[in-house]
């Protein structure tokens, strides 16, 4: 069956992917944020944009966006990878622990702002029903934008984290508590109320099940070493958590941060983490496109004066109130000064609860396409918010007494492989209380280490990102232990650039393969064939009547004999190169 290329979809399609293959690289080339880019894009090739030039210009149709809703649903999907993501991150335990910041600070922040913005609307004529709904819908701030931005673990991430989990999980008791004020409702809070109780039931029925499905299910995928398998459980969990959510009257977002979370307490996180990244930041793309998209540039500068007090007006409200809860809570001005600046701009989820307000007759659709206009704005505004907020922490924080600086988890060494070596250097360092974490590729090996009480992590090494989400550059040690030479000399070669000051130890099989690792970078090599002849002549030399102190002492100025002569031999190597390319380089 062949494709029509002139479908609306297939041409909407390869404008984003396009978009995507071009925007990422091209801003990252210039440091700037490609949240910038995909917005831009929108507004480029929106309705809005070049697509309303579409009738005069036909040829135009295949280079824009024609049709916005169809590609609204993938902009759904992306904000819920994202949740996924952000859920991955954390654990039961470390959300138990903000439980404080969200229900205390998250819950003031968003009434608190939703208050100061209601109050000043009904000064200038807004009926209170309709001041209280747009104030409640333009209290919300981005979690899709925000938390890309700075992360769930700097001191600016965790407090933005802590009110927006809030947002999102206030949100549907928002539109329910809308809802039940309109006019016509007769049975609104009756309907909240059921919504909550469904809600409950189904929130606790996941985290059983899941406690009780996930383990065997991604063990069972990890087991066949297919990412194509791993890749669809993963969303498989997002997709049934995030329906079974939403039939019980709750957002999907809820059900996929609950899918983050229940991954995230096994020992497959990394690796869905790691596989599922690509997805999420495509689609998170699609849905920065559709916020350029709802941008109407003719309609912005026809109404300027007023769209600019108007997103002067709710940032400054937000900014403030989230600053002065996080001084109150105890953040330092600048944290508390740059994550108020973040926060201040509206959120795609302002656009429902506005659609809401509307549909419930509490304010008018011209009120509603406003306040639509200002939200587009202010969230194509976040990301410069974000660095305006950045250099004001920094001028802030520079003339006031530095703060001791949290460093989080006791820096330890990465040991990766976990066979029979990787287990006896886990051993030693275990005797002498050194920290470490193990990385190993092989699922039944984890599940056996893990049943010991060892610190092992299911992944594969081979997959960059996930020795990017190591932070090696902050461990105290990188031990190589595995069994593949050449992923271990490729992976020396490649962490070594990375992290040139890491101490990096590696296994290897005789003195060849010790000499390109040593080219590669590493610290030391110890040859397998090396260790065992000395283990041979030691034992010999001791049944012999030698006594033991010579005999060590032999072994240790022999094994630093050898070990000279292989990195002189790989230094050897590497010369010739060397000169040719100086002789390359020489003058004629």
């Amino acid at each position: 069956m062949a494709i029509e290329l002139d479908n609306h979809g297939f041409s909407d399609a390869l404008v984003i992917l396009g978009a995507a293959g071009l925007v990422i690289p091209a801003f990252a080339r210039f440091r700037v944020s490609p949240v910038i880019g995909f917005i831009l894009v929108g507004m480029l090739v929106g309705p809005h944009g070049l697509g309303a030039l579409t009738p005069r210009v036909p040829w135009l149709y295949y280079v824009t966006i024609t049709d916005a809703e169809s590609i609204a649903p993938f902009a759904e999907f992306g904000i819920v990878l994202l949740l996924f993501s952000i859920g991955l991150e954390l654990s039961f335990r470390r959300l138990w622990a903000l439980r404080r910041q969200v229900f205390g600070t998250g819950a003031a922040e968003l009434f608190g702002s939703a208050a100061l913005i209601g109050i000043a609307l009904h000064l200038i004529g807004q009926e209170w029903a309709g001041a209280a709904g747009l104030g409640l819908a333009l209290a919300l701030s981005s979690t899709a934008l925000v938390l890309p931005l700075v992360g769930t673990t700097s001191p600016v991430g965790r407090g933005a984290f802590s009110m927006l989990l809030f947002e999102d999980l206030a949100l549907v008791p928002i539109i329910f508590a809308l809802g039940a004020m309109a006019p016509t409702a007769a049975d609104g809070w009756q309907g909240l109320a059921s919504v909550g109780l469904r809600g409950g039931l189904t929130v606790a029925a996941l985290f059983v099940g899941g406690r009780i499905v996930l383990p065997p299910l991604f063990e069972q995928a990890a087991r066949t070493k297919s990412p194509e398998l791993f890749l669809a459980a993963s969303l498989l969990v997002v997709i049934v958590a995030s329906v079974a959510t939403t039939a019980a009257g709750l957002s999907p977002i809820v059900g996929a941060l609950l899918a983050g979370l229940l991954i995230a307490e096994t020992e497959y996180h990394s690796e869905v983490e790691v596989i599922t990244a690509p997805f999420k930041g495509l689609a998170l793309g699609v849905f920065l496109i559709t916020v350029g998209m709802s941008v109407d540039l003719q309609s912005v500068l026809a109404n300027w004066p007023s769209l600019a007090a108007a997103v002067i007006g709710v940032v400054a409200a937000k900014a403030i109130v989230t600053f002065l809860l996080l001084r109150v809570a105890g953040a330092r001005v600048g944290v508390a000064a740059e994550t108020g600046l973040l926060m201040g701009s509206p959120s795609e989820t302002t656009l429902i609860v506005l659609a809401t307000a509307a549909q419930a007759q509490l304010i008018l659709p011209s009120t509603a396409a406003f306040w639509q206009t200002v939200t587009a704005i202010g969230l194509t505004l976040t990301p410069l918010l974000a660095k305006a907020g950045r250099r004001l922490s920094r001028d802030i924080e520079a003339g006031m007494p530095a703060e001791p600086v949290d460093e989080g988890e006791e820096a330890r060494t990465v040991l990766i492989g976990f066979g029979r070596v990787g287990r006896m250097v886990a051993d030693m360092l275990t005797v002498h209380g050194q920290p470490y974490l193990a990385v190993e590729a092989d699922i039944d090996a984890v599940a056996e280490a893990r049943r010991q009480g060892y610190p092992v992590l299911f992944g594969d090494v081979a997959r960059g990102e996930l020795v990017d989400r190591l932070n090696l550059a902050e461990s105290r040690a990188l031990i190589l232990t595995m069994d593949d030479p050449v992923l271990t000399v490729r992976l020396a070669r490649r962490i070594r650039q990375a992290a040139p000051a890491l101490t990096i130890v590696a296994r290897a099989r005789d003195a060849a393969h010790a000499a390109e690792l040593y080219k590669a970078g590493v610290t030391d090599a110890v040859p397998e064939t090396l260790e065992s002849s000395l283990q041979l002549s030691e034992a010999v030399l001791v049944d012999l009547g030698v006594a033991m102190g010579p005999v060590i002492a032999s072994i240790h100025e022999k094994r630093d004999e050898l070990r000279q002569v292989i990195r002189r031999e790989a230094a050897l190597e590497r010369e010739p190169r060397i000169r040719r390319v100086r002789r390359l380089g020489d003058p004629a």
